[in-house]
Formats: C-alpha cells, structure tokens, sequence
C-alpha cells in the first residue's frame, strides 16, 4: 500500500492524515503519533493497534519506554497488555476479564460438545453406542453447569469492583439472574 493508498484510507475511516504525515512516519522524521493516529492507522492497515506499535515477529528489540534500552518486542508487549507483571502484582479487573474469557470459552466448549453427543445418541446404531454417548453428554453437561458457575461468579467480581462484564453470547444468556427479579418481587 502506498502512503497515498494509506492516507486515502484514513480518509475514508473519516480521521485524515495526509500522505506527507505518513511519510514522514515511515522514515522516521516524524517520532511522536498521537494514539488516535495510530488506531486509525491500524484499521486503515487491517491489523491490530498492538502490532503497530510492538511488531512482534518483524523486529527483534524495541523501547518500551523513551531513553530506555530496548527490551525484546514480545517483553515489550507482554508488559503492555498486561500479560506480565513488573510490578508484582495483577490489576484485579484485567484478571477478573481473562477469568471470564476463560470460562466463556469453556461453557461454550462444553454445550458444543453436548450437542454433538446428544445427536451421536439420537442417531446411534445399536444400544451400547446410544448409552456411552449419553454418558458423555451427561458428562458435558457437567462441564457446561461447571463452566457457567464460574463464569457467574467471574461476572460477579467484575461488578463488584465496579465494572461492566462483556455481553454473552446468546446460548449463555441464562448466566445472569433476570433483571429486577429479587426475592422480594417473587413474594409478592
């Protein structure tokens, strides 16, 4: 892509950033990129903001930080994602959100797997494959009630520290309780 073709993008995305800016990036006369250059550089690129600024794979060392010796690009990124802790510590919201990623995978795993042995003892052939199929879909079973408690309570912590758990998926919709019904509505 040209740095025509790029700033053309750009345009398009509705944020301009004109063809001499672009070059002066590439070449390196231009060092400081406001944070929204570079997001809508990345969508312009089709890539993630993150491989912009830590090309992981094309550069070995970069500088995490200004006037500091470079760091290998993967350490770099790590410490910018959050995936390592310099500091001795976890931020407990980006923790609670990996959590919850985690056991969403795992729910949705497992009520995939469900279904599939639902439907190999729905069309299974004789008695003996019928009963081992539905063991293993009661076992999914388990697995999916196992994953969505966690899940719950992953979604629980999130709020408690005052944040917003993501949206689930539709086939997951039953994790969070009904809005507005407490016990108190269902005494009445």
């Amino acid at each position: 892509m040209s740095a025509q073709d790029l700033a053309d993008r750009c345009e398009e995305i509705g944020h301009p950033i004109p063809r001499n800016v672009i070059a002066n990036m590439e070449s390196g006369r231009r060092a400081n990129l406001p944070l929204v250059d570079v997001l809508v550089l990345a969508e312009a690129l089709r890539t993630y903001p993150i491989c912009l600024l830590y090309p992981v794979g094309y550069v070995d060392r970069v500088q995490r930080l200004p006037l500091q010796h470079s760091d290998p690009t993967w350490d770099a990124m790590h410490w910018f994602t959050g995936d390592r802790e310099d500091f001795g510590m976890e931020d407990d919201m980006l923790r609670n959100f990996r959590a919850h990623v985690r056991y969403q995978r795992a729910a949705l795993a497992a009520l995939k797997g469900e279904k599939h042995e639902r439907w190999k003892a729905e069309t299974a052939p004789n008695q003996a494959e019928r009963e081992e199929a539905v063991l293993a879909q009661a076992d999914y079973a388990e697995r999916v009630l196992e994953a969505k408690y966690r899940l719950r309570s992953a979604r629980a912590f999130i709020r408690e520290d005052g944040g917003t758990p993501p949206h689930l998926p539709p086939e997951l919709a039953d994790v969070d309780p009904p809005v507005g019904n407490t016990d108190e509505e269902n005494d009445l």
